[in-house]
């Protein structure tokens, strides 16, 4: 077994002031930050994966701009590889199939923004590429969704996706628990 972190898309749009604040990104932040720093003291492989907006009528993640820049709290270091994507899959069309395989990582610690998007189909898409999945629950993100005028909260949405990927594509456990492993 040799496990790898994957920190997607903890980017300063999605804080206070943001262009796309979520629920509790502060404290998923905070707690994505010491799973981050559990990797580095082991000297683990640790993946930075950065979301660049390319449609035309997008709001957020703005090249260029403050906003699409990684947050401070899990700042990558120099050597440390960020991988730019513009799908909410972090494989599509990017590299790091690639170098998870050259790395012959097996398992992917699983960090970020936003739950019901990018990390569930970055988790959903690891899976079937044969990677035994976790993901950290409370340093991850997500925001208030509407579906057919019903609105769904934030909360609840974290549950509902975590407990879809928790049968199958991942085990989902806290940042305490994690930390004791």
């Amino acid at each position: 077994m040799k496990k790898a972190l994957l920190i997607v898309d903890i980017q300063n749009d999605y804080f206070v002031n943001g262009k796309m604040q979520l629920f509790n990104s502060e404290e998923a932040g905070k707690k994505a930050k010491l799973i981050l720093e559990k990797f580095r003291s082991e000297n683990l492989p640790v993946f930075h994966i950065q979301h660049i907006a390319t449609r035309t009528d997008a709001t957020f993640f703005i090249k260029g701009t403050n906003g699409v820049e990684i947050h401070d709290y899990v700042k990558p270091l120099k050597e440390e590889i960020v991988i730019e994507k513009t799908f909410p899959n972090s494989f599509r069309e990017t590299d790091l199939l690639k170098y998870l395989q050259v790395q012959e990582i097996t398992d992917l610690v699983i960090v970020g923004m936003m739950t019901h998007m990018c990390i569930d189909a970055t988790t959903r898409a690891a899976k079937d590429f044969g990677f035994n999945c976790i993901i950290i629950e409370d340093a991850c993100a997500t925001k208030d969704l509407e579906v057919n005028n019903k609105k769904v909260k934030a909360n609840e949405v974290q549950t509902a996706f975590l407990s879809a990927l928790n049968y199958f594509y991942a085990k989902i456990i806290d940042t305490e628990k994690f930390l004791l492993e």
